[in-house]
């Protein structure tokens, strides 16, 4: 196909680099302007010249004879060290000319472009370093503070479960360290150089759970990324997915999870072919499975599909004799945070800490120290550093003289109520989380109490 002489020259002149083209006698039958205006020669001028003659250190004239291409050679045009291209041109393998031009008119360009290419890719390297801390088990068993025989023998059963490739459920109330659990297992497992996804199930809404887990393909909707997206399953491939708060699961979310579960293999959104998958599945929940199961809200084949190795962590007040050594290692934590050398809590406040039942367990206890880092002002925390709730931990007790069992009920209800929203600080939702009831329950409850 041949090119309109006006239409090639148009291309050419509108081109950002420096081109010149030579016939079989190195002479020069095309020069574009930016060429030219540098040059400071019309094009009449240099058409029909020897190229040589015409820019001086030139080499067209070599490659013409040599036919071989040379790329990116400095070649200094008055007095600038310029980076030149330049490739012969064949027709029915006989050379019938070459074409050449000027990427970068000062090595400085050159330099400038290096230079970005060299941050881009450090910028690369640290956004792959990030993805891989993201997707890494932060936490090994050695990280689970506590000494009582339930941590002892959790810790055991948890590296028992590591070494195996089964399913693992994670029990435990809000704030008792399943996550931590199912990092530390991670790290102990044969898959531990693998990827570690974790993803939060009752925090993605509804709509975009599906995509966040499965991913999906290229036009599948609206606002879809060019080329799809892979899913969090898909992410995890041979190594760990934990699936956090799998009671919030909707059932349709469910029955997909299971299949995935059974065949090890997963589609995208609007996808056709299946994906195989090898992954290690580690569930947790502080809601009531069974309780689920028998309402219908959670299926029953995939909660014996999770099943498979259960681990139930203890609430802080299961295991109060770790609660001294939780304070020291939260306080070197909170101590490095805050710049300060608190390193010790005095008798009458431990005793308040120790009578406690934190509802809110290890969360709520580091919460409780936080706030005492904020206003001691020596190195030992004391009474008066303690929330006021704390405190009052002592009236939640009916009076001796009071037998009617309703209202000694009501009351202890109404103080349990008052501590969970303030280790919640005020947010029913959380506290409703801590209470094990509903919304709804807490503030009918509330509004009974007038909370």
């Amino acid at each position: 196909m041949e090119i309109n002489q006006e239409i090639l020259e148009s291309i050419i002149n509108t081109a950002y680099e420096w081109i010149v083209v030579v016939d079989a006698d190195a002479r020069i039958v095309m020069m574009n302007d930016a060429y030219c205006k540098f040059l400071e020669v019309t094009r009449e001028e240099v058409i029909g010249k020897p190229v040589q003659d015409v820019i001086e250190n030139t080499r067209m004239h070599i490659v013409v004879n040599t036919g071989k291409e040379e790329i990116a050679d400095v070649q200094r045009i008055r007095g600038n060290d310029m980076i030149a291209n330049r490739f012969p041109i064949r027709k029915d393998g006989k050379i019938i000319g070459a074409v050449g031009s000027v990427m970068f008119r000062t090595t400085k360009e050159l330099n400038a472009l290096t230079e970005r290419v060299r941050r881009l890719s450090m910028e690369l390297e640290y956004y792959q370093n990030e993805l891989q801390r993201e997707s890494t088990a932060k936490y090994r068993l050695e990280h689970i503070v506590g000494q009582s025989s339930k941590i002892l023998e959790l810790k055991n059963l948890a590296l028992k479960a590591a070494k195996s490739h089964s399913t693992i459920l994670l029990i435990g109330e809000s704030g008792t360290g399943k996550e931590l659990f199912a990092h530390a297992i991670h790290h102990a497992s044969p898959r531990s150089r693998k990827p570690f996804i974790k993803i939060n199930c009752a925090a993605i809404p509804e709509s975009l759970l599906e995509s966040e887990l499965f991913g999906y393909v290229e036009g599948a909707f609206t606002g879809a990324k060019k080329g799809g997206k892979p899913g969090k399953f898909e992410l995890a491939n041979e190594g760990t997915i934990f699936l956090d708060e799998i009671g919030d699961m909707p059932i349709n979310m469910q029955t997909k999870l299971l299949r995935i579960l059974q065949e090890m293999e997963v589609e995208r959104i609007a996808g056709h072919a299946p994906i195989p998958i090898d992954v290690r599945v580690i569930a947790a929940t502080n809601a009531p499975l069974e309780e689920l199961v028998k309402k219908d809200q959670f299926r029953q084949d995939l909660y014996y599909r999770l099943h498979v190795f259960r681990l139930d962590i203890p609430p802080l007040r299961e295991r109060k004799e770790d609660i001294p050594l939780l304070i020291s290692k939260l306080l070197e934590k909170l101590n490095f945070e805050f710049g300060k050398w608190v390193t010790k809590i005095d008798d009458e406040a431990m005793k308040i800490l120790y009578q406690h039942d934190w509802p809110g367990n290890v969360r709520e206890l580091e919460n409780v120290l936080e706030r005492a880092l904020n206003i001691v002002e020596s190195s030992v925390i004391g009474i008066e550093h303690l929330p006021l709730y704390l405190k009052k931990d002592k009236r939640i007790h009916a009076p001796s003289h009071e037998l009617n069992l309703k209202k000694v009920l009501a009351q202890v209800e109404k103080e349990t109520i008052k501590r969970a929203l303030n280790a919640a600080n005020q947010d029913r939702y959380k506290a409703a989380d801590l209470l094990g009831i509903s919304k709804t329950t807490l503030y009918d409850k509330i509004n009974k109490y007038g909370i």
